[in-house]
């Protein structure tokens, strides 16, 4: 019953209905009126406009702390400050999350099929598709990341051509892409291993690792179900057969290309 609730509001969302914010926003409205006429009383000879309503904030929280993005956007960016790479590349990220993080301390260049043509100090944007890599990317870093980005591979999302088969494409371009002992920064949902067509795949953990079986996991983190961050200290210790079973979680991984 839960799957069906939650499948029918993405689909009603895609289509711009939002009965949660439908339902806050009435219940906010008396509140807005009240302050409208309270503060029109100290007006003086300020113009009060009523053309943008914020009538969700008063019971929004400060942000969210937590969850997919905020947690590998952090966790990534701490790596790669410390690492210090001479060149880092990236596919496919969020250039509203994880990008901005990195262009804030060092210089990045981004491949993605989508065009972008927003011109940042420190940002080089590259419209690339990455499942027939290009001769010139061959050997191209040290490192590399793809952040929530190779579960779209192949499923037409963004323009891309539809393959069932298109993130192992794209996984097989990242290891050309990284020269010999360079460092890959990998990010998928990861539970029950499904596509939620055309959002992205879901992958079992192991199957990831075995895609890169010719690489070595250095790190290992993931976001859970309740979307707190856990650190795996010891990666012999970790049970991915129980983090496949997982909803709807973030498997990050840290592979070095050997």
């Amino acid at each position: 019953m839960k799957k069906l609730f939650f499948t029918a509001y993405w689909w009603m969302e895609q289509f711009g209905l939002n009965l949660r914010k439908t339902a806050r926003a009435i219940i906010e409205l008396p509140v807005y009126i009240k302050n409208y006429f309270e503060l029109k009383k100290q007006s003086g000879d300020w113009r009060l406009m009523l053309n943008k309503p914020c009538l969700h904030d008063r019971v929004d929280s400060s942000g969210s702390a937590s969850g997919h993005y905020f947690f590998q956007d952090l966790y990534y960016a701490k790596k790669i400050n410390q690492a210090n790479p001479e060149k880092h590349v990236d596919v496919g990220s969020r250039v509203d999350g994880f990008v901005a993080h990195i262009a804030s301390f060092r210089d990045i260049e981004v491949l993605d099929i989508r065009p972008n043509d927003s011109v940042v100090e420190g940002i080089i944007f590259r419209q690339c598709d990455l499942t027939e890599i290009p001769e010139e990317f061959v050997n191209y870093t040290a490192s590399l990341s793809c952040l929530h980005a190779l579960e779209h591979f192949g499923l037409g999302r963004y323009g891309d051509t539809l393959d069932i088969n298109g993130y192992v494409k794209g996984a097989g371009s990242l290891k050309q892409i990284l020269t010999s002992g360079g460092v890959l920064y990998l990010s998928v949902p990861i539970g029950e291993e499904r596509i939620e067509f055309d959002a992205h795949r879901v992958f079992d953990p192991r199957t990831i690792i075995e895609l890169f079986s010719d690489f070595e996991l250095k790190d290992f983190a993931w976001v859970g179900d309740d979307d707190l961050l856990y650190v795996e200290n010891d990666i012999d210790r970790v049970d991915f057969s129980r983090l496949g079973n997982l909803e709807y979680g973030l498997g990050m991984f840290t592979f070095i290309k050997k």
